[in-house]
């Protein structure tokens, strides 16, 4: 029970920290954020810059210190993930560039640039401490036919589900389905702009805040677990959803049939439990939205505390993330662009030239 819980935690996290829009003039908090994710249809060009920090990590086990998960645990602490980009629509182009720089005794930094267009996907090969990948590939983009790699995984590989227009289509549908259920006076409230710590540069007319606190904890899982999911099921039930995702009407049904079955005593039971255990000191998700409509910028701080009476286990997680967007539907200047045919390398050769 313990375990089903906290994975509900995590997934109400998930949930919430959908990069959302904003709203062209100034509503209730609430309101706002349901207008962003029409807004959100209408973006065809911007860039981008997130980050992921890892605050805290703590897991007291008996075992934990030395253990293979100890270590773990000693790297991921503060650890820090970025994202830069810039997404067009039309011609369909996207170029990212993933950072991860993890602490600890196992210190280490690396990048991964990405370009996608319509038909290729060109990943360029990072030097990452203690793998062994040859310096003659190092630098070099692998690149991966989109529609020949459709083809040859037929069923398993669906160009859809990577298809930036219809994913954020996606998106705008569950984020209103997500915000429908939560009451406005209770989860929602504005945040004076200049209270909201918005880095330089980043333009807002209004800031609207999501909040969970330890006293509507259990409420919010209540209505996450017993509304919002059946929505978002009853959405990606729809057949242009199921295709994209590789899902059949028989796999959704399922899950519903888990919902609507589920031992509501239990349920109930298990919350009071969780209650007892889990201590959320912060979850909020701030969202800043400019005079245009659109969200420039967005955040999340969470910090929460599992104490488990069972396996006696304690764990403590606080993180903050933040998203950042700019040049919102204004031509676009690539970074990386399109890389040279002597800077590529199929899959075949990749391969080849790591032994494999």
């Amino acid at each position: 029970m313990n375990k089903k819980f906290t994975a509900i935690v995590l997934t109400l996290l998930l949930a919430m920290t959908v990069v959302l829009s904003g709203c062209g003039s100034k509503q209730g908090p609430k309101e706002a954020l349901q207008s962003a994710a029409g807004n959100a249809m209408t973006m065809t060009s911007y860039e981008m810059k997130s980050k992921l920090v890892i605050e805290d990590l703590k897991v007291n086990t008996p075992d934990a210190e030395g253990s293979l998960s100890g270590t773990v645990m000693s790297m991921l602490k503060n650890a820090e993930l970025t994202v830069d980009g810039i997404y067009q629509l039309d011609p369909m182009q996207t170029e990212l560039t993933l950072a991860l720089n993890l602490k600890g005794d196992m210190a280490m930094t690396f990048t991964v640039p990405m370009v996608m267009t319509k038909e290729k996907l060109y990943v360029k090969v990072p030097s990452i401490p203690m793998l062994p990948i040859p310096e003659t590939v190092v630098g070099k983009y692998i690149e991966l036919d989109l529609k020949k790699l459709a083809a040859e995984e037929g069923a398993s590989f669906n160009l859809d589900a990577i298809d930036p227009k219809k994913t954020q289509k996606l998106t705008n549908e569950i984020t209103s389905a997500l915000f429908t259920e939560y009451d406005g006076a209770k989860y929602f409230k504005d945040i004076a702009v200049k209270d909201a710590n918005l880095p330089e540069g980043v333009e807002a007319k209004q800031v609207a805040q999501f909040n969970v606190t330890n006293d509507n904890v259990k409420e919010a899982i209540t209505i996450l677990v017993e509304k919002v999911l059946p929505n978002i099921l009853t959405i990606v039930d729809k057949e242009e959803y199921r295709e994209m995702l590789g899902l059949t009407a028989e796999d959704i049904k399922k899950v519903k049939d888990e919902l609507n079955t589920s031992n509501k005593d239990e349920f109930n039971k298990g919350l009071e439990e969780l209650k007892s255990y889990l201590k959320v000191n912060t979850f909020n998700v701030n969202t800043a939205i400019n005079k245009k409509g659109f969200a420039t910028y967005q955040d999340l701080v969470m910090n929460i505390e599992l104490n488990d009476p069972e396996t006696k286990q304690d764990v403590k997680l606080a993180l903050k993330g933040s998203s950042q967007y700019s040049k919102i539907n204004e031509k676009q200047t690539f970074k990386i662009g399109i890389p040279a045919k002597e800077d590529v390398l199929t899959m075949e050769q990749f391969q080849q030239a790591i032994g494999n």
